[in-house]
């Protein structure tokens, strides 16, 4: 159901009922988005810069790819619909790989954004030339190197969104041994 969210309890709960993003975000519903993050062989993680039009973190770059989970969908299917309405790319579920689930919290802007949300690596490359990026949403698209990155998120998130949560698990996947052999499998 699109711009229909299901509503969750503080504890992750579903409760049955459906609202639309515009009354999740103005009272508060607990809601599930999904983001993910592609990082190419040579650990450049590709990030998204969002429209001069969004309520949130306008010009700001961002994680590759998000949004919300519609009603009935699952956080899988969430993502790969969203890598083709923001991006224009295919992507398959082998393409995926689950990394970890939080919870996360904004207020601001009028918008109450609370969160279960769900981060995956997206092990596809990429050819950015070939992206049809939605302008509504994506201003610019622009491959970041590690260390680029890990400066930004370091230097108080140095022209980032403010979702520190999405920011320290990208930390931690880059300065984890074990992200080589996931990007590299």
């Amino acid at each position: 159901m699109k711009d229909k969210l299901d509503v969750l309890t503080e504890l992750g709960e579903f409760t049955g009922k459906v609202a639309d993003i515009n009354e999740c975000h103005k009272k508060g519903f607990w809601h599930r988005a999904v983001y993910g993050f592609i990082i190419d062989q040579n650990f450049n993680v590709l990030l998204q810069k969002r429209s001069s039009s969004k309520k949130l973190w306008p010009n700001k770059w961002d994680v590759t790819v998000g949004g919300h989970v519609e009603a009935g969908e699952f956080g899988r299917q969430a993502l790969i619909r969203e890598c083709k309405e923001e991006l224009g790319i295919e992507i398959q579920d082998d393409d995926i790989k689950y990394l970890i689930s939080s919870t996360s919290r904004y207020n601001k802007n009028g918008i109450i954004n609370n969160h279960y949300d769900e981060c995956y690596l997206i092990t596809k490359n990429i050819d950015v030339s070939e992206l049809t990026l939605q302008n509504e949403e994506v201003a610019d698209i622009k491959y970041f190197s590690k260390e680029e990155l890990l400066r930004k998120i370091d230097n108080n998130y140095d022209e980032l969104t403010e979702k520190t949560v999405s920011w320290s698990f990208m930390k931690k996947i880059l300065e984890s041994h074990i992200t080589n052999q996931i990007i590299n499998k």
